[in-house]
């Protein structure tokens, strides 16, 4: 072995090394500063927990009264508005903010029936297979207190579809909805 190949493999040895120690510290910095910005976003997380037990503790000191009250306004634009203030909205919405499920929150309360149920029941009554559109009306016309979109109701008609409780009818550019063996003994069971 020669004398140069040793010295420019020592060489290529040395700057790899410096090459790795400067690279080795850039990545320290990087890693400095990402730490720094974790230990930032861990403080506000930390203030936002705070603020979020003092509100917690502030609405449970707040009248019972408030608290356990149901929304009396029918939903529409005005309840929800009313629904946004701490103490109220619907035990659902209550128990988000508290952490109780809304199963728990509504316990004991009456409920209203779900919105598949209803449309179940709409398509029991007739025979012959229905447009949304018309179920919509008859649910507006029977429970003013719902206010589905076109949509909602489409897409829980093809919910009902998917659980076979539903048939679904295309006639040209029309779909048609009537109920399954299925979807009464659905109805039986309520």
């Amino acid at each position: 072995m020669t004398s140069q190949p040793a010295a420019a493999l020592r060489t290529r040895l040395v700057d790899q090394a410096a090459s790795d120690l400067q690279e080795n510290r850039r990545r320290q910095q990087e890693l400095a500063e990402k730490l720094r910005m974790l230990k930032q976003e861990e403080a506000l997380l930390v203030d936002i927990l705070k603020l979020a037990e003092r509100y917690e503790n502030l609405a449970q000191s707040s009248s019972p009264r408030a608290q356990d009250q149901e929304d009396p306004a029918p939903p529409g634009p005005a309840s929800r508005k009313a629904s946004a203030s701490p103490s109220t909205g619907t035990p659902a919405q209550r128990a988000a903010r508290t952490g109780k499920s809304a199963r728990t929150a509504t316990k004991g309360k009456s409920r209203r029936p779900l919105l598949g149920d209803l449309l179940l029941s709409l398509l029991a009554d007739g025979d012959e297979p229905r447009l949304a559109k018309e179920l919509r009306d008859e649910l507006l016309e029977k429970h003013p207190d719902r206010d589905p979109t076109p949509q909602v109701v489409r897409n829980t008609l093809e919910s009902l579809v998917a659980k076979g409780h539903v048939r679904r009818h295309k006639q040209q550019r029309s779909v048609k909805y009537a109920l399954e063996e299925s979807g009464r003994h659905a109805l039986a069971a309520q």
